[in-house]
């Protein structure tokens, strides 16, 4: 295994990541099987463990707080704050108010006295940014977290954070962690470029594009709808949706660039990412022991250049075949209605 200092932090970490996203009622439901991959992991010279609050609400940290009983010390270990976390209001968010409250609760489940590293899990804007680098500037003074990042911001908002940090006297967002694949490049068009131009640690999520680059779906080849990522959101798997009819195609191209270089396509997905310079870490996030076991192998793999040549014709760099993070809009979108003036929309 391969290590790296975690933006300037002078925190060493894994070049890949056990995400622990499918630990829970949302993909793995049995506790002591999901111990068993993160220990296989760690065993396997993994250091780093990401994990967040909302994760089958609450339930990932459980597991990984069980899991790292006794084992604690050798762990970098991540976490996240931001989704809703029961209803009602203030229970959500980048406030003051709910990241105070929300850490105690992600430190209980985790049975940690600190969390290494602590990200914002997605941006807020009803809340200042100032608030927010605020409070976890003194929860890092306090002890309960060692440093704090950012996950799935635009390059704007990285830019407007380490702005406020420096005029303010703040510490700033260390790492940033964008979803990133060979069918998702979209990020080195700006936010790469930006993290490297201040220091910060990158680890990408989604190696392998929700599962499209598992080889499981295969061009003119049944789709289930049923069971894995397809299951928990069918309307981005549907068959019939041009983004996906693109990259089905380009995932049988992808195949056979991988048999030619005598890999598979999930090693051939979790190498590529590593490759930018940019990149500190790569998610993993196994929801089996095999298939830790595989992605694992695509850890030991090293592109040359004539494969990554290749890839970019298939997937030109800075491109996107479809939008890598469903789970967010800017607010300025949503609604469609928000985009034109209220004079203009009265008159359409």
């Amino acid at each position: 295994m391969r290590y790296r200092i975690l933006g300037g932090t002078g925190i060493e970490v894994s070049v890949h990541c056990l995400g622990t996203m499918m630990f829970g009622s949302v993909g793995n439901p049995d506790h002591d099987e999901c111990v068993r991959i993160i220990h296989a992991a760690l065993d396997q010279g993994i250091n780093f463990v990401d994990t967040a609050d909302m994760y089958s609400a609450g339930e990932s940290e459980e597991i990984v707080g069980k899991a790292l009983q006794g084992r604690r010390d050798e762990v970098v270990l991540a976490t996240k704050v931001h989704f809703p976390m029961g209803e009602g209001p203030n229970r959500g968010g980048n406030s003051r108010r709910w990241i105070v409250r929300e850490v105690e609760e992600s430190l209980r489940r985790l049975r940690t006295d600190w969390i290494d590293l602590y990200q914002i899990h997605r941006p807020d804007h009803h809340t200042d940014i100032e608030e927010t680098l605020g409070v976890l500037g003194d929860l890092v003074r306090q002890g309960k977290i060692r440093a704090f990042g950012c996950s799935t911001f635009p390059a704007e908002e990285i830019v407007e954070a380490q702005w406020v940090a420096e005029r303010r006297a703040l510490p700033r967002f260390r790492t940033e962690q964008p979803p990133y694949s060979i069918l998702a490049r979209g990020i080195e068009t700006s936010v790469l470029p930006v993290a490297r131009r201040y220091g910060m640690g990158v680890l990408t999520w989604s190696p392998l594009a929700s599962g499209f680059l598992t080889g499981r779906y295969r061009k003119d080849g049944p789709v289930d709808l049923a069971t894995g990522r397809a299951a928990l959101t069918p309307h981005r798997f549907d068959p019939a949706l041009a983004e996906n009819v693109r990259k089905l195609e380009v995932v049988e191209q992808l195949i056979e660039l991988a048999d030619g270089i005598g890999c598979t396509l999930p090693e051939l997905a979790v190498a590529f990412p590593i490759a930018h310079p940019a990149v500190t870490s790569v998610i993993i996030g196994p929801r089996t022991m095999e298939q830790l076991t595989g992605l694992l192998k695509g850890a030991a793999l090293t592109l040359n250049d004539a494969t990554l040549d290749r890839i970019d014709e298939l997937v030109p760099s800075g491109t996107n075949l479809y939008h890598p993070d469903g789970a967010w809009r800017p607010p300025s979108l949503v609604p469609a209605a928000r985009r034109r003036p209220l004079a203009e929309r009265a008159a359409a």
